[in-house]
Order: C-alpha cells, then sequence, then structure tokens
C-alpha cells in the first residue's frame, strides 16, 4: 500500500520526533520537518504532501499564520493543528484560515492516525474507509463510556454486518438517529439481565434492591444516549462534519427486528462483567 505523505512543522525536535514515531507503524510517512513557518512554506512546495501537522507557536509566525500561507500556495492543503490549547477562538481562526482538524497536547497515537486519515480521505461524506473510521471512535468512545458510566473495563471488537435485519433474541434495543451529515443510525442493545445489571451498577444499587423493568431501561435509555452523543462529539472533532443526534427510541422486548435496508451497517460489541453490550451502527447508503 503506498504511503502517505505527511510534513510536521513543529520548533520542537521532542515534539518531531514524538510524532514521527507514532506515525511510523502505520500508512502515513514522513516527508520532512519544519521549525519554522518560512522552512514549512518552502518544504510545502518541495516535498508536496498529502497532510502538514501544525505545532501552535513557531518562531516566525503562529501556526494559523503559516497554515494561511501554505493555503494560498495550495487551497485544498490538509493540515491538523496540534496545539497546548485548544478553545473555540483558536478553533474558529483556524477555521478561517483552513484548518481541517485540531488536536490538544498531549495528542495520543489513535487521536493523529483519526485525524490524518479523515483529512486525507478525498470526501470524508462518502468513502467507506472513513466509515470505517467513524466505527473504530464510536467502539472506543462506547469503551470509554462504560469505564466512566459504569465504572467497567471492556474488551471491544468490530464487525462489518451482513444481512437486512438486526434480529435481538430477547432484552432491550434503544435507537438513535444520526442526522445532519453524515446520517446514519444507532442501535445499543443488550439481553434483560445486562440490562438490570448496567442500571443498577449506574444508579449504585445493590443487587437487593428492587427495580422494576421500566425503571432499568429508562437507565439504559439515558446511558444510550450519552454514549451515541459523544460518539457523534468526537466524529465532529476529527473532521468539520455536523452529526447530531435525534431523541432515543426504545424497545423492550422478545425477538426484537430491526430493519438494516438502504444502511452499511457495524457491529461494536463490548465484552464486561454484566455481559455483552452491543452497538450497531449503520450509514446511510449514498452519504
Amino acid at each position: 500500500m503506498e504511503r502517505i505523505k505527511v510534513l510536521i512543522v513543529d520548533d520542537s525536535r521532542v515534539s518531531c520526533a514524538m510524532l514521527a514515531n507514532m506515525m511510523s507503524k502505520t500508512n502515513f510517512e514522513v516527508c520532512g520537518m519544519a521549525s519554522n513557518a518560512a522552512d514549512a512554506v518552502l518544504k510545502y512546495q518541495t516535498l508536496q504532501p498529502m497532510a502538514v501537522t501544525m505545532d501552535m507557536n513557531l518562531p516566525d509566525a503562529d501556526g494559523i499564520e503559516c497554515s494561511r500561507r501554505i493555503r494560498e500556495i495550495d487551497p485544498n492543503a490538509r493540515i491538523v493543528m496540534i496545539s497546548a490549547m485548544k478553545d473555540a477562538s483558536l478553533i474558529e481562526r483556524g477555521r478561517e484560515a483552513g484548518i481541517s482538524s485540531f488536536l490538544q497536547k498531549p495528542v495520543s497515537p489513535y487521536e493523529l492516525i483519526d485525524a490524518l486519515s479523515c483529512i486525507v480521505s478525498d470526501d470524508v461524506k462518502r468513502t467507506t474507509g472513513v466509515r470505517d473510521l467513524y466505527i473504530q471512535s464510536f467502539a472506543k468512545v462506547l469503551r470509554q463510556s462504560l469505564f466512566s458510566l459504569v465504572g467497567v473495563h471492556s474488551e471491544v471488537s468490530t464487525t462489518r454486518a451482513e444481512g437486512s435485519y438486526l434480529d435481538i433474541a430477547s432484552g432491550i434495543a434503544v435507537i438513535i438517529g444520526l442526522t445532519g451529515c453524515p446520517m446514519g443510525r444507532a442501535v445499543i442493545y443488550m439481553d434483560m439481565d445486562t440490562m438490570y445489571g448496567v442500571a443498577r451498577a449506574i444508579l449504585m444499587k445493590g443487587d437487593d434492591d428492587k427495580m422494576t423493568a421500566e425503571e432499568a431501561s429508562d437507565v439504559i435509555e439515558e446511558a444510550a444516549n450519552i454514549i451515541a452523543g459523544r460518539c457523534a462529539s468526537v466524529v465532529n472533532d476529527l473532521k468539520d462534519v455536523d452529526m447530531r443526534i435525534s431523541p432515543p427510541g426504545t424497545i423492550v422486548g422478545k425477538n426484537i427486528r430491526i430493519a438494516n435496508f438502504k444502511i452499511s451497517s457495524y457491529y461494536i460489541e463490548a465484552q464486561t462483567r454484566f455481559g455483552n453490550i452491543c452497538m450497531n451502527v449503520g450509514f446511510a447508503e449514498g452519504e
């Protein structure tokens, strides 16, 4: 597979080395490094990278001005800002300069590769590869959310879904629409025993405390809404997209069947001590 060239712009040798190391075992290849804005513009012209990582603080200009100069040369330049600060004002000014994505130091390898994968995609709203990237982001958020909400560690796996229906033998399914762009749908589901176990943990109830099915389903619905909202926020941060969530709808019962027509669907499964907590995420075909 052809390596994707990346130019690193940062006046810190340590930061450059860390970023290069993060990309060393991926499909991204560091084609050059620049320690100031003038050198960055020159190397961009010479090396013609597919993407640029941009530090905010440079000796001769800030990262926003440097990005603006690069975009004057190439209006399609793909730039990821990596800064110690990440606030609304910085992002707004960066967007005006044509910066595609924003990360805050210290950046993790997963954040960096996710961001680079998004911005080098020809069309973030249409390519299957980026859909796959969204799924990895959803999987990461599911794992993190289960820990923050329930205090439980989980092993998470992802697979491409086949067939026209999502069949759930028995339990609860919370259906949340993904609106804006890209459009799709998320279903978070689990069996009844897992529903009660997770709901009790969230409410910090003991095994002997009474809980009705309605109470448990209300807790799972709210948890699913929080998880889906976090997933959408992460995707929006990775690329300038506008994914939103619609109010959840919940089904509790046996032999639940949900149509998968006209969507590309993926399974995400988190194995926990309460049982398996699953998410089915689908994006509209043609989006």
